[in-house]
């Protein structure tokens, strides 16, 4: 995580407007997830605020699948703003993984932990995720970040993602509970309400990953976090150990600055409209939000913590 120090000289080294500047205007795309994901109700949320804090910028709100797509929007020029896994956006700046170049972006925030679930029906015998060879399940959407980090995991386990399935949490759970998938991964809040109700309708467990946790994090580093899901989320008798890994707000390098310090100001100021069961944006926190790793802070978001610190 960067200094005050290293945030606080990025804020004065920006060249942005003064303080009597006038609202900004225009109109941002936001790429955020699937319809009825987490990071669309986020998206939806922090759009709405933007509109009544600044009633000349208009946010349009996309369904993507989500951290590898968005990030691929950004660099396309086909939106402003996203939202990402941390993993995902440290691959996009590094040109590494499934970004053949560097993509332009920067971070307006750090915001909540995703936690990797690898659910399966309470009666299923896969007590590891090197038990899922031969059997049927989804790592997630095509371009989701999910999809990343649970081919990672699978690598690190000595397993293969080949037969695997491409779906959203929403499929992932219609799927299982029709009996056509035995396990699948999501990467999301806790409680994720998609899950919640499965495990109302059919007892599911969470496969412990201690272990595949410790690897990524040798292998990538802090981007991924050793984590539980606590006891009790999803009806589960223990806690689950597991990887974490946070979401971040990004935006294309080059967005004007007084947009990007507009934006996080309106984050930080709203950030209790903000707040859903996945997407704990009520919890935000500037000390937290400036931990963006190797995707730097936009300079315009670096005025806003250069301001509240």
């Amino acid at each position: 995580m960067p200094s005050r120090r290293a945030v606080l000289a990025l804020g004065a080294a920006a060249v942005l407007t003064g303080c009597s500047a006038p609202s900004p205007r225009g109109v941002l795309r936001l790429a955020a997830g699937p319809e009825g994901g987490p990071y669309r109700t986020f998206g939806l949320r922090l759009a709405e605020e933007i509109g009544r804090a600044h009633p000349g910028l208009t946010v349009e709100v996309l369904s993507t699948a989500a951290s590898v797509r968005n990030l691929r929007l950004i660099g396309e020029g086909g939106a402003e703003l996203g939202l990402t896994l941390a993993d995902s956006a440290a691959d996009a700046v590094a040109g590494r993984g499934a970004f053949d170049r560097p993509v332009p972006v920067a971070a307006i925030a750090r915001l909540y932990l995703n936690y990797l679930h690898l659910v399966v029906p309470a009666d299923r015998p896969v007590p590891a995720v090197g038990e899922l060879a031969g059997r049927r399940f989804s790592i997630g959407a095509d371009g989701s970040g999910t999809a990343v980090v649970a081919e990672r995991v699978l690598a690190a386990a000595g397993a293969t993602p080949a037969g695997a399935r491409l779906l959203g949490p929403a499929e992932s759970v219609a799927a299982l509970e029709a009996g056509e998938l035995d396990a699948f991964f999501w990467s999301g809040g806790v409680p994720t309400r998609a899950i919640t109700g499965l495990a109302e309708r059919l007892p599911v467990r969470l496969v412990p990953l201690a272990a595949q946790a410790a690897a990524l994090r040798t292998a990538y580093g802090p981007v991924y976090e050793a984590v539980s899901i606590p006891l009790g989320a999803y009806r589960q008798a223990a806690p689950t150990p597991t990887v974490g890994t946070p979401s971040y707000l990004v935006c294309a390098a080059g967005l004007d600055p007084e947009i990007a310090r507009a934006v996080t100001e309106v984050l930080f100021r709203r950030r209790d409209h903000l707040q859903t069961p996945d997407a704990p944006g009520g919890r935000l926190d500037e000390r937290y939000a400036i931990g963006t790793g190797t995707v730097p802070l936009h300079p315009g978001a670096a005025r806003h913590y250069r301001a509240v610190h």
